[in-house]
């Protein structure tokens, strides 16, 4: 039988060209985004964070952590969100 719930991390990258505001208005974004679709949601927000290899010819980023419990349908359209969005250099949402 098929898992009704099941538990995610998302992983995002931020770009650190964006000004303060414009990061904390997509971190409140995905917040809201996630705790509207998924439970016993927390944040982690790491910070500035040097790169393992330049992207986009930038060397720093702006991490942040997100883990949920949500139905296995939602991490499929966070991902859709998120590889849309400006600002976001990379993202990984796994199973934990």
């Amino acid at each position: 039988m098929a898992k009704v719930t099941e538990k995610y991390e998302a992983m995002v990258v931020l770009s650190t060209k964006l000004s303060e505001e414009e990061t904390q208005a997509l971190t409140q974004k995905f917040g809201d985004l996630i705790s509207a679709n998924a439970e016993q949601v927390s944040i982690d927000e790491w910070g500035k964070r040097k790169l393992a290899y330049p992207i986009n010819f930038e060397n720093e980023g702006y991490y942040i952590l997100w883990n949920f419990v949500s139905k296995p349908s939602f991490p499929a359209e966070l991902e859709r969100v998120l590889k849309i969005t400006d600002g976001v250099l990379r993202f990984l949402v796994t199973v934990s």
